[in-house]
């Protein structure tokens, strides 16, 4: 008999993220399955009746809550000790949370702690009677497994994409506080600020609905015989900035700074999709000036619309791989989409 309890943090505005949202329609989704002691809340933050008051109508048995301004940064010291305490108050047996930065960095200690087991990156979960199944990727997402545990507790975080958001009627939610009191050694680390770049400067959107992705070919000669390079960078900066679209490049492109050649100044090894790369989640994926091989489109296996711009018609996009493909140069078209949201 499981005994399940759903972890999130809330936002500065008193609101629930994206990834949260998802990974509540799994913990319901293996609630409705399972046989047990029901669903459970915790919530950490310094606002957090909003958050819970939002997600009221979810179905859960009670919402338990560590609240207080030194619970509303990223530390490992406080978010691990607002997590075991949440863990012990409800006596969970099933632990399940998004994968995020803060609880990937904290659960693993409050796992260790608490004598459980932890799995990271679920891409799936599946309840067969009482016992639950989950599928997780390994190797950068080249392997996948089913697995299961005895050992509770268990805990889960899950992929963001992988769940549909939870949508239901906000509420008046009955918060059942949990006193949580930090030790010097969790206070040793100060949180004094957040230092991010500019909005114009952010190139990875995890949640944009287009993953713009370019490849090698933005640097290399063109059909006068001269390398753009300026030119790619101000056309592809230029769409990013109009389209809100997130940036993804190929293994060969970010290469290139380690082999001498001429590079994109905005572009980094965190760009790079692919099979050694970054598999994300948009709902849609242009690629450009690459030529669709299979380890690259390994990388956009979760992309549910795929095109492509590509002077040449028997590229790799265009054998399959590809839900539309353009067959033009790229600096011309991307150029005439930026004259286009520019009006």
């Amino acid at each position: 008999m499981e005994s399940i309890l759903f972890l999130a943090h809330s936002q500065s505005d008193g609101t629930l993220p994206k990834s949260a949202l998802e990974a509540l329609s799994a913990a319901l989704e293996v609630a409705g399955k399972m046989s047990g002691g029901g669903l459970s809340v915790g919530l950490i933050g310094d606002n957090i009746q909003g958050a819970a008051d939002a997600i009221a109508a979810c179905g859960a048995q009670k919402f338990l809550a560590v609240e207080g301004p030194e619970f509303s940064v990223s530390r490992y010291g406080s978010d691990a000790a607002a997590a075991e305490a949440l863990v012990r108050q409800s006596g969970a047996t099933l632990v399940l949370a998004p994968g995020t930065s803060r609880f990937s960095r904290s659960l693993p200690g409050v796992n260790q702690r608490l004598n459980g087991r932890i799995e990271t990156h679920v891409s799936g979960l599946d309840c067969a009677g009482d016992t639950l199944k989950l599928q997780r990727w390994y190797y950068r997402k080249r392997m996948e497994a089913t697995l299961t545990r005895s050992q509770r507790p268990w805990f889960v975080l899950v992929d963001a994409g992988v769940f549909p958001v939870w949508e239901g009627e906000a509420g008046s939610a009955n918060l059942e506080k949990v006193e949580v009191a930090l030790d010097d050694d969790c206070k040793r680390t100060q949180v004094v600020g957040v230092e991010a770049p500019t909005s114009d400067a952010q190139t990875i959107r995890p949640d944009a609905e287009l993953l713009f992705v370019a490849g090698a070919g933005w640097t290399k000669k063109q059909a006068d015989g001269e390398i753009h390079l300026k030119d790619a960078e101000n056309l592809i900066l230029g769409f990013l900035q109009k389209s809100k679209a997130s940036l993804g490049s190929s293994k060969s492109l970010v290469d290139q700074s380690c082999e001498g050649e001429a590079v994109l100044t905005f572009m980094s090894h965190l760009n790079q999709v692919g099979q050694t790369g970054a598999t994300p989640r948009h709902p849609k994926g242009l690629a450009t000036c690459c030529h669709g091989e299979e380890p690259h489109v390994v990388g956009w296996r979760f992309i549910n619309e795929r095109r492509a711009i590509s002077i040449d018609p028997n590229c790799g996009w265009a054998i399959g791989k590809a839900d539309v493909l353009y067959v033009a140069d790229a600096f011309e078209v991307i150029a005439k989409v930026n004259e286009i949201l520019e009006s």
